[in-house]
């Protein structure tokens, strides 16, 4: 395909090609993702959380209200076009990526920590997903009419969420629970699989799409990269404002930055056509947050590996 250019004032017209097929198979691969999550859980990560409620509880507040706040006001600070404003509320609605686990520990954070809110925040996503979708995106005067336009209901997101995460959630758990040999042989590969699955699926979205993402990319860029700084910031100070541990600190910071952004391109083309501005910064906040990821986890790890003794002398 020749490359094109495009007018960038035509972003929010922009329609992603994605037919139901293959949106059909997306949504197929998140539920196999959230399926190899879920057979790492154990009940007792959700028991963890009633033993030693502070840390989680900080961060799902983080996640679920902190966030999607402080998306609202960076949105009426920087003025973006009205798709990827949704797009960036769409992904502050989101609860934490798969990813997270694994960049917690690698950034010497509390794993029991990440785990558990991995664990709770699949569960209130269900609900606070749709609601502050619906919420903050109507709250705003640029992005409230693409949500009459697409008719959004919440219900139907919350339907949608639920499928995607609730029941593979409840399958994996009660996999690992009741077949803890037969879990325990498959969840890595099972892991990998999906995962590569659902890099496959999204490369096909972009390849179909090639013209218009190369052609937009650039105006999402800097929007992504504040965006998910805030969210990374969020998450730290949060925690370091109501005294958790170090350790504590940078799980919370890990899982607020790290959003399911698999999630949000399968409501991008659920709910809302394939919307190119939403769609475009929801698949690069996917590519950038792995970025961000790492090299949030090398800062922590090796800059500053000491900052726990410090803080605590």
């Amino acid at each position: 395909m020749d490359p094109v250019t495009l007018d960038p004032v035509m972003l929010d017209q922009v329609q992603l090609n994605f037919n139901p097929t293959g949106i059909a198979i997306i949504n197929g691969a998140i539920g196999l993702m959230m399926l190899g999550v879920a057979l790492e859980l154990t009940f007792d990560d959700f028991k963890r959380i009633l033993a030693s409620p502070k840390a989680p509880a900080i961060g799902l507040v983080a996640q679920f209200v902190l966030l999607p706040a402080f998306t609202f006001l960076l949105v009426l600070a920087i003025r973006p076009y009205p798709s990827i404003a949704l797009g960036m509320m769409l992904v502050a609605a989101c609860p934490g990526g798969n990813l997270s686990n694994i960049i917690t520990y690698l950034a010497k954070g509390n794993c029991a920590v990440s785990i558990s809110m991995t664990a709770v925040s699949t569960v209130v996503a269900i609900v606070m997903t749709p609601l502050n979708i619906s919420f903050w995106g109507g709250l705003n005067p640029a992005t409230e009419p693409i949500l009459r336009q697409v008719h959004l209901n919440p219900m139907d997101v919350f339907v949608t969420v639920f499928i995607i995460l609730g029941i593979p959630l409840v399958a994996g758990m009660s996999l690992g629970r009741y077949f803890p040999a037969l879990a325990e042989r498959v969840k890595k590969p099972f892991k990998l699989f999906s995962l590569v699955f659902f890099v496959i699926i999204v490369c096909g979205a972009l390849a179909a799409n090639w013209k218009y993402f190369i052609a937009y990319v650039g105006l999402v860029v800097l929007a992504v990269l504040l965006h998910n700084a805030l969210a990374l910031n969020i998450g730290y100070w949060s925690g370091r404002l109501f005294g958790l541990p170090e350790a504590d600190c940078r799980a919370v910071c890990v899982e607020v930055g790290i959003q399911n952004s698999a999630l949000g391109l399968l409501l991008v083309f659920n709910f809302f056509n394939g919307l190119g501005g939403m769609a475009i910064l929801v698949a690069w906040w996917g590519i950038w947050h792995i970025i961000s990821g790492l090299a949030t986890a090398f800062f922590f790890s090796k800059l500053r590996k000491n900052i726990g003794e410090v803080a605590s002398g």
